[in-house]
C-alpha cells in the first residue's frame, strides 16, 4: 500500500526570496505539486513572485484563485473542494506544497485550507512552515521598534471606520495595520490629526516591482495605490531614547 503523501503549509515571507526559510525550500525542491494563490482580479500569484530567482520546478506549479472575504459559506465551500482535491493527491502518495505570502497562520488563505483539510481527511499528514511576516521586514528595514519594556502592541485589519482606528491607537503603545488597501487616504489623514505622523513607518510591495519603504510620514506621503499590500506601523508616541 503506498503512504499518503504530506501537505506542507508554506509562509514564503514578504517578498524577498532571501527570506524564504531553509526548510521552505528543501519542500519546495521535493514537492509533487505546488499551489500558489492568487486574487481573482490578479495577473498572477504574488506568493509565487517573492520566489523570483529560486531553483525549483516551475512546471509543478498550479495557481489557484482564493477566497479570504465575503460569505462564510461561499468560503467553506471554495476551500473544501480544494481540500479534496489535495487530499486526493495525498491518498495517492503524493506531497503537496501550498504557498502563502508573510507567515503561513497570519492573516492567511492558509487557515481556511488547513481547517478544510482538517474536516476532510484528519488523518492525513501536514506539516506548517512560518515565514517573515511583512510587519517584522518592514520594522528590520526601518529600525522601528515593535515594542519595548511592557508596551502593548496590536495587530489588525484596517477598520472601515476610521473612528475605530483612533480608538484602536489611543487603547495601545504600537498598532500594526494589516490589510489598509482604500482606506490609506483616511488613515493617513487620522495620524496627521493626531500629529504622530513622524514615528509611523509604511512599507509597500516589499521585495517586489513598486517597492516603497518609509521610515517617517512625515512629510506626507502620496497616498496613489500604496494600499495594496502595504503595512502601516503606527507609534502613539516617540520612542524612548536613551543617553
Amino acid at each position: 500500500m503506498t503512504p499518503p503523501g504530506t501537505f506542507y503549509g508554506l509562509g514564503v515571507g514578504p517578498g524577498p526570496h532571501g527570506l524564504l526559510p531553509v526548510a521552505a525550500l528543501n519542500v519546495l525542491q521535493e514537492a509533487d505539486f505546488i499551489y500558489a494563490p492568487r486574487s481573482r482580479v490578479s495577473e498572477g500569484s504574488v506568493a509565487l513572485a517573492a520566489l523570483n530567482g529560486l531553483d525549483f520546478p516551475l512546471e509543478r506549479v498550479r495557481e489557484v484563485a482564493f477566497l479570504m472575504d465575503g460569505d462564510d459559506s461561499r468560503i467553506g465551500e471554495h476551500y473544501a473542494t480544494l481540500a479534496r482535491e489535495i487530499a486526493g493527491y495525498q491518498r495517492a502518495g503524493r506531497s503537496v506544497a501550498y504557498l502563502t505570502i508573510g507567515d503561513a497562520m497570519t492573516y492567511s488563505t492558509l487557515g481556511y485550507l488547513v481547517a478544510a483539510l482538517t474536516r476532510e481527511a484528519p488523518n492525513l499528514p501536514r506539516r506548517v512552515f512560518p515565514g517573515v511576516t511583512s510587519y517584522a521586514a518592514a520594522a528590520a528595514l526601518t529600525g522601528f521598534s515593535l515594542g519595548e519594556g511592557r508596551e502593548r502592541a496590536l495587530i489588525l485589519p484596517c477598520p472601515d471606520d476610521v473612528e475605530d482606528l483612533r480608538a484602536e491607537i489611543e487603547r495601545s503603545d504600537v498598532v500594526v495595520l494589516m490589510k489598509v488597501g482604500r482606506r490609506l487616504p483616511a488613515v493617513l489623514a487620522l495620524l496627521s490629526d493626531l500629529g504622530i505622523l513622524s514615528h509611523c513607518a509604511l512599507a509597500h510591495r516589499l521585495g517586489l516591482d513598486g517597492e516603497v519603504v518609509r521610515a517617517s510620514l512625515d512629510p506626507l506621503p502620496d497616498p496613489g495605490r500604496l494600499g495594496y499590500l502595504s503595512v502601516l506601523l503606527i507609534r502613539k508616541s516617540a520612542p524612548r531614547r536613551f543617553s
